[in-house]
């Protein structure tokens, strides 16, 4: 009764694989790379006459360590999921005009008579607003300069994932007022809330949770 070994090649990329999380795709180019590396490696050995076996295991010997190699590849990971995180901010924003354009929709409405709350709500918003965009924009810029340089990733990678945080936070806060206090309707402000539910908050979890996860890895 013969004994099948496990291939140390297979092994150490299911360990990998375990390791990792983050972006389905940039996970699976990483994990892609690897074994091609890896079976490189292999075959550079087996020509040199070793064994199928130890030449695997030789190549997964001078690939180094997961302790050493994961590190490097949750970086990778994290910039993709910053990057991620910062053009869905972009597109959550840059719809927000047409949701709250004065006047267009039922729940924009401005009675007669402002008052200091609606018009500070109503600044409040356009400031937020432009200010989410134009760091979503410098975000995407810069997450695509630190796949370029490493020393820069990590630090654009939090900063990204806190300033959406942020900003989905404060945009929520102040569109919620807004469904309260700037819909025509008198007595029920469902119709403002629902807006606010559907096309603010929970396009803003959805950024939230990119976010968290963009922190989980750097």
């Amino acid at each position: 009764m013969s004994i099948t070994t496990q291939s140390p090649v297979d092994v150490y990329m299911a360990d990998l694989n375990r390791a990792l999380s983050g972006p389905r795709r940039r996970r699976a180019d990483l994990m892609a790379e690897a074994r091609d590396s890896l079976e490189d490696a292999t075959e550079a050995y087996e020509a040199d006459g070793l064994d199928r076996l130890e030449a695997e295991r030789r190549a997964v010997d001078d690939f180094g360590d997961l302790v050493v190699v994961v590190p490097g590849y949750r970086a990778e990971l994290g910039i993709a999921q910053s990057r991620r995180t910062a053009v869905l901010l972009f597109l959550v924003m840059i719809a927000q005009p047409i949701v709250w354009q004065e006047g267009a929709w039922a729940w924009t409405q401005q009675p007669n008579e402002t008052t200091p709350l609606l018009e500070l709500l109503n600044r409040s918003v356009m400031v937020t607003g432009s200010l989410a965009i134009a760091g979503a924009v410098l975000a995407v810029v810069g997450t695509g300069l630190g796949l370029r340089y490493p020393w820069l990733r990590d630090h654009v990678a939090r900063a990204t994932a806190l300033f959406a945080l942020v900003s989905a936070g404060a945009v929520a806060v102040i569109a919620t007022g807004m469904g309260l206090f700037s819909t025509e309707l008198e007595g029920s402000n469902l119709a403002g809330l629902s807006v606010v539910g559907g096309f603010v908050l929970l396009p803003m979890l959805l950024v939230s949770y990119s976010a968290q996860r963009c922190l989980r890895l750097v």
